[in-house]
């Protein structure tokens, strides 16, 4: 039977998990596998295993436990081993990186920022400050069979809303980064300019959610900041 892994720790994690719960319907028992030096947190493997809701929560709620006694590599949701020995061996042959990425994660947390800004606001805004974008407007306005000029001010306006919301991420990250030890920017979504992981020591958890609402205070109504956390170093393995 495959095995399911939810996370790897260091062998001397206190590994509470007798009355965690693992994936499948019924639950599967979590247990661990260990070598001298790492231990893997795994259980079976149930059969036809899909991302059902309560199946992500049991993964979720195995780590907040390993999360709440120590450091933490932790396996995205689904992630098999062909067998108990396997997960093992790969342990074995991969100490050294697994060892020395639970020291850089010692007692920190993710959390997880998106920004999204009022598609209004952004466009107002490049029409202000863009006199070529004024004077295609205004030009397109008086001439409405000007297909050209209207392909071209569409052009320019994307140009202008992409640029400014690069200018809103970097300016973000840079002033939010000083609070946290480590970023990792994600591909922009398709509703948010900016999706953002910070890497944050658990005794500064406080202080950079203050900086995450000082900055969104420091923008205008136009902005929406969402910020989620703490949660399991994913960005950081």
């Amino acid at each position: 039977m495959s095995t399911y892994v939810y996370a790897i720790t260091s062998a001397r994690h206190p590994l509470r998990l007798d009355d965690v719960k693992g994936v499948g319907e019924p639950p599967e028992r979590v247990r661990t596998v260990q070598t001298k030096a790492l231990a893997a947190v795994v259980s079976d493997a149930p059969e036809g295993l899909r991302a059902k809701r309560r199946d992500v929560a049991a993964h979720q709620a195995v780590l907040e436990r390993l999360m709440a006694d120590g450091s933490v590599l932790p396996m995205r949701f689904g992630l098999l081993g062909p067998d108990d020995d396997q997960v093992v061996q790969a342990l074995e042959d991969n100490r050294d990186a697994y060892t020395d990425r639970l020291d850089q994660l010692a007692d920190c947390l993710e959390f997880n920022l998106k920004v999204q800004r009022d598609e209004d606001d952004l466009l107002h805004e490049a029409l202000r400050e863009s006199a070529r974008i004024r004077e295609l407007n205004e030009f397109t306005r008086a001439n409405p069979e000007a297909h050209d000029e209207k392909m071209r001010l569409g052009e320019l306006i994307s140009q202008e809303v992409s640029a400014r919301q690069a200018r809103d991420a970097r300016e973000t990250v840079d002033r939010l980064a000083p609070a946290a030890l480590n970023t990792v920017v994600g591909e922009p979504l398709k509703d948010c300019f900016l999706n953002v992981s910070f890497l944050v020591k658990r005794d500064k958890a406080a202080a950079f959610s203050q900086a995450v609402d000082e900055e969104a205070a420091r923008r205008s109504e136009a902005f929406t900041f969402r910020l989620h956390g703490p949660l399991p170093p994913y960005s950081f393995v």
